[in-house]
């Protein structure tokens, strides 16, 4: 969680260590926190996290909070951490939360921006954000494509339960949705001039709401997709259970005609037709297997069979 007081250009990073479950260190926040005059609320939820994306004023102190978001391949889960953000007139101080460091990125970034580094600590704000959207978008190309392989292997012909399948890639897509929504908002406030700001990072909160807002639209469309997918697929399992109950109706009709006619012979009452007649025997099997047959190729010309 690189601290960064001072302007962007020639500012001294500061590292704050990390527990063994990955959380910031609550001592050293406090420490930083009261060297930068940190209101105790944005320490706390800087500790703390699980924040929605927010923006929040402490008197000269700007707070922000934004979901980090990526895509593990091998297991099509959408991971999520969080990274606070704080900017001051002089200094910005991010810390993290999760195994995704954006900062590392943005901080490559400014290096390669030397201009936009020295417009001050909101350029560190853009930066990071924009590497975080950036994510946005590359976590939903990746979750298109697992969409795009579930569809296909729900409309071939093998009957495969995916039920699973839809219903976990839909929970990922919710939770990326909760990750993208709300900072839409939040960017957007930052499109506006602001008198603290320099006015030269307007466009560049654009492009970023910009993108955003295509992520949005795209994980809205993916969930609304995935809803119908999932639909379909139940009708289709449906299908598939309306085709075996009637592939048992059918043959439990057929078996009912041998079974009737055997069922009438085995009664063994003294006076029945055709006991003592030579031909009844076969008589029986022959109107057994005409009675079968015409039933299975009726059923077969319905579909049934």
């Amino acid at each position: 969680m690189p601290g960064h007081p001072g302007p962007p250009g020639g500012s001294q990073a500061r590292r704050v260590r990390l527990d063994p479950d990955g959380r910031p260190r609550e001592d050293e926040l406090q420490q930083l926190g009261k060297y930068l005059q940190l209101h105790p609320l944005a320490i706390e939820d800087a500790v703390h996290a699980h924040q929605r994306p927010k923006q929040e004023r402490y008197g000269d102190v700007l707070s922000v909070a934004v979901k980090t978001l990526w895509f593990v391949e091998h297991s099509a889960d959408v991971e999520t951490g969080e990274v606070m953000i704080f900017l001051g007139p002089s200094f910005a101080l991010t810390v993290r939360h999760g195994a995704l460091d954006p900062t590392v990125e943005a901080a490559g970034r400014l290096e390669a921006a030397p201009r936009r580094a020295r417009l001050g600590p909101v350029s560190v704000l853009h930066t990071v954000i924009d590497v975080i959207v950036d994510a946005y978008l590359q976590a939903a190309v990746q979750v298109r494509a697992d969409l795009t392989d579930l569809e296909r292997c729900m409309f071939s012909p093998a009957r495969e339960d995916l039920t699973e399948q839809i219903y976990t890639l839909k929970r990922e897509v919710v939770e990326f949705r909760d990750a993208v929504q709300p900072l839409v908002p939040v960017v957007q406030y930052f499109t506006a001039p602001h008198d603290d700001w320099p006015r030269q990072m307007v466009p560049y909160f654009r492009d970023v709401a910009d993108h955003l807002t295509r992520t949005d639209v795209e994980v809205r469309a993916l969930d609304d997709l995935l809803g119908s997918v999932l639909d379909a697929h139940l009708a289709k399992v449906g299908t598939w259970q309306n085709d075996d109950m009637r592939r048992i109706s059918a043959w439990a009709a057929i078996l009912a005609i041998p079974t009737l006619i055997a069922g009438v012979y085995g009664m063994n009452f003294a006076h029945m037709p055709e006991l003592d007649w030579r031909y009844g025997y076969p008589c029986a099997l022959a109107a057994m297997a005409f009675g079968t047959g015409l039933l299975y190729r009726a059923f077969r010309r319905n579909g049934w069979l």
